[in-house]
């Protein structure tokens, strides 16, 4: 059953789009008022610039066979590596991290950029890969493709946005059909390396005292002894598993190989995270633990959200806003400001237009004509799914502050091109899906 288009749009998603564009462009001119109702920021201006270039950018791709982007893939994979050690090298630094490639006002933030050619170009390389992605070593060499971006990514250090690629390499290689018990493994590393490198602060910060077993997690030569015994047992297991062929020794090795990844990640991790990352981590658990420094951002989120109930406080009339209680409000907390002054049916309408979007794009990925198409598309909604999941969950206080803008919503240019972008790659493959 064809859908309503025009010109061959999804007319869904593309209104969807548009009204988000619109209560991005109003929240970012609410955000830069002050309590008198006077301007302290134009940010909405090149708000709305962003908002019709990258329009035009989403037009521009939409009308592009989406088949003919392949031979360019590999070449805007490569790019924007450069472009990521180009800022590494040479890019501003805002509020510690160095993500910014430009001069002045004028810039790009290439990682956001990244996003859309790494799923390109694992589309293509899962396309390749067929069957065999259920395979290990197949399934490990796709990795390579995420890893290579995030660890410059975590080199700026940028670990919100290095965390989104994270559920969209898992995204992907579910659509494309590998097995979950190998997805689960991965997922429950990437959980327990975040874990065990945050056990050591959750000790000092909040528990408040010592605890011996902990010695594992903050003491390398402790840790290096566990690791051994880990390995050892794991030997012993292998050994049963060939001799003895039971299942049991099987699921032996794939727990402890778990354990041991984890704890050895955890060794470097600690050196890549800043402590004020980390804090982050803590003030999750309990934000009242630094209410002046870092657990700042979520309490005064949390306030402005609650304080909005059901109707909101009405448009530009939010005091947490106004006042500038609420630090990076047009970007990571837009969100805050949108449940204070429209409140609780506000966020169902943003909540509503999301979900239009992100069914909409499943529907896409379903019915897409060939895998390459069905595996870009469901890239873009897990891209789409996670900066809506962590942005919200951030504001409301169920989310670790991690710096993930709300799509289509929050202030900047390079995220919202991202994200018009990677509607434009799905209204290219709605609009492409009947012709052979």
């Amino acid at each position: 059953m064809r859908s309503r288009s025009i010109f061959g749009f999804d007319v869904y998603i593309l209104t969807a789009t548009l009204m988000l564009l619109t209560v991005g462009i109003l929240f970012v001119y609410s955000s830069g008022l002050g309590i008198s109702g006077d301007a302290l920021s134009h940010e909405y201006v090149r708000q709305i610039i962003w908002a019709v270039t990258g329009l035009v950018i989403l037009v521009s791709i939409s009308l592009v066979q989406y088949a003919s982007l392949k031979p360019w893939i590999p070449y805007a994979y490569l790019l924007g590596l450069v472009l990521i050690v180009m800022t590494l090298l040479f890019g501003r630094v805002v509020n510690g991290t160095r993500a910014w490639l430009g001069v002045g006002i004028l810039g790009i933030q290439p990682s956001e950029f990244m996003k859309i050619a790494t799923i390109l170009a694992f589309a293509v390389y899962l396309e390749r890969a067929g069957n065999s992605i259920k395979q290990i070593p197949y399934l490990a060499a796709g990795s390579l493709l995420f890893l290579f971006p995030m660890a410059l990514i975590l080199m700026q250090p940028d670990f919100g946005t290095a965390s989104v690629f994270f559920p969209i390499f898992l995204g992907m290689c579910y659509m494309a059909g590998a097995k979950v018990r190998h997805l689960m493994f991965i997922g429950l590393t990437a959980l327990l390396v975040l874990a065990f490198t945050m056990l050591p602060a959750w000790e000092y910060y909040i528990h408040g005292s010592r605890i011996p077993a902990f010695e594992i997690f903050s003491n390398v030569r402790v840790k290096l002894m566990v690791l051994a015994g880990l390995a050892a047992v794991a030997l012993v297991a292998l050994v049963g598993l060939m001799m003895l062929k039971r299942r049991s020794f099987y699921w032996t090795i794939y727990s402890i190989a778990i354990l041991f990844l984890s704890l050895a990640a955890s060794l470097g991790t600690r050196a890549v995270i800043r402590d004020y990352q980390i804090m982050r981590l803590i003030v999750f658990l309990n934000p009242y633990v630094d209410p002046r420094g870092a657990g700042w951002n979520v309490i005064q989120s949390v306030t402005a959200v609650g304080s909005g109930g059901i109707a909101g406080k009405g448009f530009l009339q939010g005091t947490q806003s106004h006042y500038h209680f609420l630090p990076e409000q047009s970007t990571d907390f837009i969100f805050s400001i949108l449940a204070e002054e429209w409140g609780f049916a506000g966020t169902l309408l943003v909540f509503g237009l999301f979900l239009v979007i992100l069914l909409r794009g499943l529907y896409i990925a379903g019915n897409a004509k060939d895998s390459f198409a069905g595996y870009m598309a469901s890239g873009i909604v897990t891209m789409i799914f996670t900066h809506f999941i962590v942005n919200v969950g951030m504001a409301i206080g169920l989310m670790p502050v991690a710096g993930v803008p709300l799509f289509l919503v929050s202030y900047g240019g390079s995220s919202m091109w991202t994200a018009l972008a990677g509607i434009g790659i799905l209204m290219s493959i709605y609009q492409h899906r009947y012709r052979y």
